[in-house]
This record gives structure tokens, sequence and C-alpha cells, in this order.
């Protein structure tokens, strides 16, 4: 069967990609690694360094400027892996200073979930789970 080494990157398409990027750089840290563009489309591509994560946000020009929803075929959310369950503390301490829209943290039988918003609507989470590689 054929393999891959990891996930090269993931890809939002955004009402605005400037205003996303900005975002995303201020609440997560991440630099910004390239822009790029295509027929009808543009794009931001930020990088964590920490961690190489790449996010890309492409802005198609038939956007009609609507709010994500979840509930529609696509992509629901993502979590982002945190390694105790103080860390979610720290980064609701974050989301609150920032005005970040976010849940108070969740425990649940599963483990522990921090959820929140990016300015388009959608959502993603901070999880913390015992033992969770």
């Amino acid at each position: 069967m054929p393999t891959f080494s990891k996930v090269s990157h993931t890809s939002f398409s955004a009402r605005d990609a400037e205003a996303s990027a900005k975002w995303w750089s201020e609440v997560f840290d991440l630099t910004e690694l390239d822009r790029t563009a295509g027929d009808g489309w543009k794009a931001i591509l930020l990088i964590h360094p920490a961690t190489a994560t790449i996010i890309e946000f492409q802005q198609h020009d038939a956007n009609q400027g609507e709010r994500f929803d979840p509930a529609r075929t696509g992509f629901d959310h993502m979590g982002f892996k945190v390694d105790d369950r103080a860390s979610l503390e720290v980064w609701q301490e974050h989301f609150e200073r920032l005005g970040v829209t976010h849940t108070p943290i969740a425990d649940r039988e599963y483990g522990s979930v921090l959820t929140f918003k990016d300015p388009d609507g959608i959502q993603f989470e901070m999880f913390y789970r015992e033992n969770h590689p």
C-alpha cells in the first residue's frame, strides 16, 4: 500500500484571505511562508515554525461572502493537540485576551476540549486526551 510521511498543509477557503492570515498570525504566532495565485483565486500560506505545520487561506473570486456552516457536507472542524490539561487553560486565557470567540473548556469521557472559531466562523479545537500519541 502507498504511504505518506505527514500532512503537508491544510487549506481553507476564506472570505478575506488577508484578514484570516492576519488573525491566525496573531492568535498562533504563525509566519507568512508564501503567496500564490491562480485563475480566479489567491492564497496566503502561513507556517508554525515549532511544528512546521502549514495553513493556507485561499480566497476565490467566486466566493459570495457566506459564513462557514458545519452542518453542510465538507469540513466540520480540526483539533490541535496539546500535551496536558493545563495547556487548555493557558489557551483559554490567550483567547480571552485577544477576544477570540470560544467556549469554556469541556471535560469529556474521551478528553478535554476548548472550542474556538476563526473570523469565518470555522470551528477549531484545542484538544487534550491522556496518553494521546
